[in-house]
């Protein structure tokens, strides 16, 4: 019997134990089609989902490929029951087609097509697909209407019958963009995924931050050469995307627009902000039009884990025209990971963080979470609070100031960030640590200039709320001091640790501290975080806040 690091049990539960020698090599493996639930200490708990088997045989990896991981890392044998129901989900992606054809004269009409005579009828008598149908002109094909191209797909993945979409797109209106790779070069991996992507058309990248999300952007605009709406977190974000744009590219200032709540140019590449596509005037989304604007032949989202909610309606819409979507993790909290598969499109590539530190491309980081204890008076404050307070007074518990003050005097000389939640508590470690703050309220222009200052050494220590988690690049940061966050988010976690895995020209390793109240909601919600980070091979170390002041 083998003595590998998992053991499969047949509720599709895949148990890694973390001390194993060989338990990063399975848990790399295991993760291109697993999500990790638990991770504890000791034993970390996968699970094997649909949606997860579907993501990985969109991105080239079959059936065979994961029963083979599982076989090769088992200690015991594989439950029959598994593999049986491994092999028949992974064969249910593409057994429906959605492609164009010519039907009684007329080409490019939007087909639903299938070999499968009992899918097909299964799925077209579905009450929420067969209004979406028109017409059964000959066996193995239905009509889709032109516009449910998006809608058919959602409610096709909600019953368990993924459609492959070879339907096409539009080409948009041509527009010349070369990458300028006179001093620079795409790295293999970020070549790699404009190739894939490139191949299948639309679909998800997913790559760590730091490791240059925003190249492979680039470069898919350099193949597809069209007119490109590109969709951002915030302002800053739409302007690091246009300086990146301008330095790696033949794209000039004139041929780059900036759509957001300051400006309202619209050029042949625009960069938008979610929030200006979400904002609604007398109950109607005022800025639509964009979206139709220009005949974008590509449609960029980037970090399209936090795509606002109503952007998956307006996305259905856009199925005619490339979309590439850009994250470091496919989670996302409000669940919504089917509808990034169907409207976006499946897993097209990705690189784990630990294999692309290994080729010295991000740097890398030790994580620790910091118990601190909350003084008496606190505690029973915390006691008799509320539910919805206990969170807020956990985190901004006064005990965190005098462990940061000695994590900074720990770290002086290197480059640091301290992140809040609570925009109190940010001006009390502002004014604590005599450190410049940035929070939502900083005019845009003064928080580049912040930024600005901390790239070049001028500054070394900077207070910052939730604004930087998002596509802010500041290359030299080494520690980051995480205060406070939302209620254990792992999309915030990618983001935070993401500050601090550029390369160093120090050679640094990077160094990623959480403060946890012990024994609140606190420690409770840290778990979900502490997941995050096991999840992309990270080692999480406990420490003691009184260790930290010895």
């Amino acid at each position: 019997m083998a003595d590998g690091p998992l053991i499969v049990q047949s509720d599709r539960t895949v148990l890694l134990e973390v001390a194993h020698p060989d338990a990063e090599n399975a848990r790399h493996e295991l993760a291109i089609f697993a999500e990790l639930e638990r991770a504890p200490e000791h034993i970390h708990t996968y699970r094997i989902t649909r949606l997860g088997l579907w993501n990985a045989r969109a991105a080239g990896h079959d059936a065979e490929d994961m029963l083979g991981t599982l076989e090769r890392w088992s200690r015991f044998p594989v439950p029959p029951s598994v593999s049986i129901d491994l092999r028949e989900t992974v064969a249910r992606y593409g057994r429906l087609v959605i492609e164009r054809g010519t039907v009684d004269g007329e080409d490019g009409v939007l087909l639903l097509r299938s070999t499968d005579a009992a899918v097909l009828a299964e799925v077209s008598k579905n009450k929420r697909i067969q209004p979406l149908l028109l017409g059964h002109p000959s066996p193995g094909i239905f009509v889709v209407d032109a516009w449910a191209r998006g809608q058919i797909k959602q409610e096709l993945l909600k019953i368990g019958w993924p459609a492959e979409d070879l339907a096409g797109y539009t080409p948009g209106t041509p527009h010349p963009i070369e990458l300028d790779e006179s001093e620079w070069r795409l790295r293999p991996y970020q070549r790699k995924a404009v190739d894939i992507f490139t191949e299948g058309g639309s679909g998800v990248v997913v790559l760590p931050c730091g490791a240059g999300k925003t190249l492979v952007g680039a470069g898919a605009m350099a193949e597809t050469k069209t007119t490109t709406l590109i969709l951002v977190t915030n302002t800053v974000s739409a302007r690091q995307w246009r300086d990146e744009l301008l330095r790696r590219t033949s794209l000039t200032p004139e041929e780059i627009g900036e759509y957001s709540g300051q400006s309202k140019e619209i050029k042949p590449v625009t960069i938008a902000t979610y929030q200006i596509l979400t904002a609604k005037r007398k109950g109607e989304y005022a800025h639509l039009a964009l979206l139709d604007a220009l005949d974008w032949g590509l449609v960029v989202y980037d970090e399209v884990h936090l795509l606002p909610a109503p952007v998956f309606k307006l996305t259905a819409d856009l199925q005619a025209r490339r979309r590439l979507g850009l994250t470091a993790t496919l989670v996302r909290e409000d669940g919504r990971e089917g509808d990034v598969f169907s409207l976006i499109g499946p897993k097209r590539f990705d690189a784990p963080w630990k294999e692309i530190e290994a080729q010295g491309f991000i740097s890398p980081a030790a994580c620790y979470e910091v118990r601190v204890d909350l003084p008496a008076g606190e505690r029973l404050e915390y006691a008799a609070a509320a539910d919805d307070e206990r969170y807020r007074l956990a985190s901004t518990a006064a005990a965190k100031i005098g462990v940061v003050r000695s994590l900074v005097e720990r770290h002086k000389g290197e480059r640091i960030l301290v992140i809040g939640q609570y925009l109190d508590q940010i001006d009390v470690l502002a004014e604590a640590l005599h450190a410049p703050k940035i929070t939502g309220a900083t005019p845009i222009d003064e928080r580049e200039q912040l930024y600005q200052a901390f790239r070049v050494g001028e500054i070394s220590l900077l207070v910052v709320s939730k604004v930087a988690n998002f596509s802010i690049d500041l290359p030299e940061a080494s520690v980051a001091i995480q205060v406070s966050g939302s209620f254990g988010s792992r999309q915030e976690e990618a983001q935070r640790l993401g500050r601090l895995l550029r390369p160093k020209k120090s050679g640094h390793t990077a160094s990623f501290y959480t403060l946890i109240a012990r024994d609140t909601v606190d420690q409770d919600f840290a778990q979900n975080r502490q997941r995050f980070l096991a999840e992309q091979g990270y080692s999480y170390t406990i420490l003691d806040a009184d260790e930290l002041a010895a």
